[in-house]
């Protein structure tokens, strides 16, 4: 069954494509022209700009009927055409985005409309100016009618009392967004806030958001046409990454971004804009790691850049769509009972038991000398932590094995290790080789992540496979657990791992993390352990959320080395959020020695265990730059 535009932005993260303008301009089509009557005068010159975002990596294009609504195509002479503009725009597009393989996913068209230029409109001809657009498009066969470069809440209220004419057409509100005058604040190029933009289009909460100007008469509540919000041009990668932030906590419909390439400099009469195809992809998967459900490319933005972006976030879509594929069990196959839980390992005792856990955690070499990881797991048994972490490829580094680390720490430092598994770097089948080697070796406590993208690390230019996702893992090994393989096959004699997974307490898009967090669970999750944490009122938070649940949770801990290390945990590491007033703790010693602010860290780390101990079953403790005596020092009680 073919995807509907709606359901491809909630299964995945989608790339659109970049500015019709930009390209136009790069062949040498000049601004005293009217680029939207190019749909009838020259169709080969879009129908190519379109192929070469659709060869980038494009998820959606993009009709080139910015301005064609009949005021402002009336400025070139050109009204007549206005429904014959907007319908070659349309096919233009749906002819690129239908050649595609047989099999290969489903392109989307988005038609485009501008801002109708200001004028003393009647309602109701203002109404007629865009329906005749709209009209002209969904004929044209686009998928859904994209309103864009909005400046005000108002504007967005029009375009939905309009669309209220056409309920069965999709359509996204984009709206313009800059600097405010105050420092760290984005708003509409109107100068209204994003509380305002993004509020529900119902009059009681436009006042809660505080109306700043008269909502249109009679706007109707806008349900299931309205797809998605969106933010487009006014501001670069930078500026548009601190409005995403805001604006995923404020909007529960999907976040569609398309930031400009930067600010435009003007150098001998044009405006150039400066930012590389690597830098813009940078910012996209910041983007969509707060939550953004789409990005593409405004003012600047060139199919190189979107190239980058789609390699780039791609990985991610992947990642956070896949699902478990274990067949059926055969018929003449009969799963046989789990091993208890206490039976499998130390470990699962102390989880069977309720007894609080300590673990530490210790990221493998670069190279193959395992002795001074086991030598640390060594002290680390001395000092009765009951197991060591083994990260598998942490940030998508490239280190050795760590099931290799693993089965060395096990049988020279007589401490269990516990297996962080990644889905990222093998398909199904070499992952359940590995499942069953672990099985093989005695390694039975497991940590099921999906895993970073390449992108984030040294080698941008490794694939992910992501065949499935820590959801699917889960399911894996249960029923590997119960002596059956992917495939439905009997194995003979059951594995017996516990099976873990992480929980990420301060996630930005706290629904979706709650609810895949469910999915683990059902699908055969026994313990979880969060990312680092920094503020117990949202690690206790969501432990009330998913209560019901009733496995044990470890607290990530921690301890900020220095006050470039916390910038470097809140900047770079995806899923660690470092409030305020600890980022401001580490600064007022900044200027101090390494180890003055290090003690600092440390203290942080211990007032954190101090307060979520009584709601946890045990902690997780980090070891910066390896140093285990950092990580006892924190335990210590």
């Amino acid at each position: 069954m073919t995807k509907s535009f709606a359901e491809a932005l909630q299964d995945n993260v989608l790339v659109f494509d970049g500015p019709m303008g930009t390209e136009l301009y790069r062949h040498h089509i000049f601004t005293n022209r009217c680029f939207d009557e190019l749909n009838l005068t020259e169709p080969k010159l879009i129908e190519e700009i379109l192929r070469s975002y659709k060869d980038a990596g494009a998820d959606v294009l993009t009709t080139n009927t910015f301005g064609a609504n009949r005021p402002h195509l009336d400025k070139y002479g050109v009204s007549a055409q206005v429904t014959a503009i907007n319908k070659a725009g349309a096919a233009i597009a749906r002819k690129v985005a239908d050649d595609v393989p047989e099999g290969s996913p489903r392109l989307f068209v988005a038609g485009s409309i501008g801002p109708i230029p200001p004028g003393s409109y009647s309602e109701s001809e203002w109404e007629n100016i865009a329906l005749e657009q709209i009209d002209a498009l969904v004929e044209g066969g686009i998928d859904f009618v994209l309103f864009e470069t909005l400046p005000s809440r108002n504007a967005a209220e029009r375009c939905a009392a309009v669309m209220s004419k056409r309920p069965e057409i999709p359509f996204v509100l984009s709206y313009a967004v800059s600097a405010g005058n105050q420092q760290h604040t984005m708003e509409s190029i109107s100068g209204e806030p994003l509380l305002r933009l993004f509020a529900p289009f119902e009059r009681a909460s436009l006042e809660r958001a505080g109306d700043l100007s008269p909502p249109v008469k009679n706007c109707p509540p806008v349900k299931s046409n309205l797809t998605a919000f969106g933010m487009n041009c006014g501001s670069g990668p930078e500026g548009l990454l601190q409005a995403v932030e805001e604006a995923v906590k404020l909007s529960e419909l999907p976040l569609i971004v398309q930031p400009n390439a930067g600010i435009p400099k003007e150098f001998e009469g044009r405006n150039l804009y400066y930012c590389s195809p690597e830098y813009v992809a940078t910012y996209a998967m910041r983007m969509v790691a707060l939550g953004a459900a789409a990005v593409g490319g405004c003012c600047g933005m060139t199919p190189e850049h979107i190239r980058e972006i789609a390699k780039s976030i791609k990985p991610l879509a992947k990642g956070r769509s896949a699902k478990s594929v274990i067949k059926e069990v055969q018929p003449e196959v009969v799963e046989q009972p789990e091993m208890p839980l206490a039976e499998r390992s130390r470990l699962g005792w102390k989880l069977a038991h309720k007894q609080f856990l300590t673990t530490v955690e210790l990221v493998p070499p670069r190279g193959y000398d395992l002795s001074d990881i086991i030598e640390k797991s060594r002290k680390l048994h001395r000092c009765g932590v009951d197991a060591v972490n083994i990260p598998d490829g942490p940030r998508a580094s490239s280190r050795i094995s760590p099931l290799v680390v693993a089965q060395a720490i096990q049988r020279e430092a007589s401490i269990e290790p516990i297996l962080h598994f990644c889905c990222r770097d093998k398909n199904l089948i070499g992952m359940q080789a590995d499942l069953l080697g672990c099985a093989a070796l005695g390694i039975r406590n497991l940590l099921f992540i999906t895993g970073d993208p390449p992108k984030l690390g040294f080698y941008p230019n490794a694939t992910g496979v992501f065949d499935t996702d820590s959801v699917g893992m889960c399911a894996v090994q249960r029923r590997l657990n119960r002596g059956v393989d992917i495939g439905g096959q009997a194995i003979g004699k059951p594995t017996g791992a516990v099976v873990g997974v992480g929980l990420d307490p301060t996630s930005l898009d706290r629904k979706r993390e709650i609810e895949r967090f469910r999915m683990k669970v059902d699908a055969g999750a026994e313990y979880a352990i969060t990312q680092p944490v920094f503020d117990p009122y949202a690690l206790v938070r969501i432990l009330e959320e998913v209560k019901d649940l009733n496995i044990p949770i470890l607290a990530g801990i921690w301890p900020l080395s220095s006050y470039r290390n916390a910038e470097f945990m809140q900047n770079e590491v995806p899923g660690v959020i470092v409030p305020d007033e600890t980022m401001n703790r580490m600064q007022r010693v900044s200027k101090q020695p390494r180890e003055e602010q290090l003690k600092v860290g440390i203290e942080i780390a211990r007032e954190m265990i101090a307060a979520v101990k009584p709601f946890v079953s045990g902690i997780q403790v980090s070891a910066p730059m390896g140093r285990v005596e950092i990580a006892l020092a924190v335990l210590e009680e």
